[in-house]
């Protein structure tokens, strides 16, 4: 016990490094965490030769999108997991899909009527989504298959990266950065339907084993492993189990709303990745409670140079 807990103010024109001053101060209870967060974050972007960023689908619904993309374009990290909703939603918003501010509370027997999903309190009506994306899919799958026919899931999603025009697209952001995404639940969505059904009509194989090649020479090849992970699933998992191949993880930020007491996946704490070997022992790391569009943006101002 060294350091006291100070009592903050705040001002209407401050900045964000300011508020994280002030977090650092008022120390209890999350606010610590998000302090702690962003020198972890600061030292695994200098460490690390493998930094993965890995997300849930639904955050690319909302605006934190843009920010996704701008974290992905900085190179700051150089491999994406993610699930086959962030696809969607990414394709769906690139390709002209229109996504509503809208409310939890909504009639959601009156919003199936209007032929309107509701993710949260974001409203998406069904135009702007499953056919759109299906649409997209067939087109840009027409230009592929003439060059090959076997695809992995990371470089289908590179080259429809490079046909996206939207800056705030987090494939074009991938294509253009060189980041690979791996989506290991890619049937799992609007997208991988989409590709199936377009292989019982043309002749396309997808070989998700190209995927695991591909992850697992970089993780092999790797010095030191860093992940800023956001929400739970199947991307946090892949993360943290490839990582498991190298010893664990070197350094680890976890945001999230889940609990443990559960024993969920999502909810386990670093501390249960370490009993796996997925997070080494002398890691640094942290786990950040609360919604990520929240979060997110005040991590991200700070380490973005």
């Amino acid at each position: 016990m060294e350091e006291i807990v100070e009592d903050v103010v705040v001002h209407r024109d401050m900045k964000v490094c300011e508020l994280i001053d002030i977090y650092r101060k008022i120390h209890g209870f999350v606010a610590s965490s998000i302090a702690h967060a962003i020198d972890i974050l600061h030292e695994m972007i200098k460490e690390c030769d493998i930094r993965f960023l890995t997300f849930t689908g639904n955050l690319i619904a909302t605006g934190l999108r843009g920010i996704i993309a701008q974290l992905i374009a900085s190179r700051l990290f150089n491999v994406v997991i993610t699930t086959c909703g962030a696809i969607d939603h990414d394709i769906a918003r690139a390709f002209g899909g229109k996504y509503y501010k809208g409310h939890f509370d909504a009639n959601d027997l009156e919003l199936h009527d209007k032929g309107i999903h509701r993710l949260g309190n974001i409203f998406i009506p069904i135009q702007s989504y499953g056919p759109l994306i299906e649409k997209v899919v067939y087109k840009i799958m027409d230009e592929l298959i003439s060059s090959k026919k076997e695809w992995s899931v990371a470089e289908l999603l590179h080259e429809f990266g490079n046909r996206i025009e939207d800056r705030y697209s987090i494939l074009r952001a991938a294509a253009s950065a060189n980041v690979p995404i791996f989506v290991p639940g890619i049937v799992d969505g609007a997208f991988g339907t989409a590709l199936f059904t377009y292989s019982e009509l043309k002749k396309f194989r997808l070989n998700l084993f190209l995927d695991m090649k591909k992850l697992s020479d970089m993780i092999f090849s790797a010095r030191k492993l860093g992940a800023l992970i956001i929400g739970g699933g199947i991307s946090k998992h892949h993360a943290i189990w490839w990582a498991q191949f190298k010893d664990g993880l070197d350094y680890a930020v976890y945001i999230t709303t889940a609990v443990e007491w559960d024993g969920s996946l999502s909810g386990a704490k670093p501390r249960e990745a370490i009993s796996w070997g997925k997070i080494k022992p002398r890691s640094k790391n942290v786990i950040v409670y609360g919604d990520a569009t929240v979060i997110l943006p005040i991590i991200a101002a700070l380490i973005i140079a």
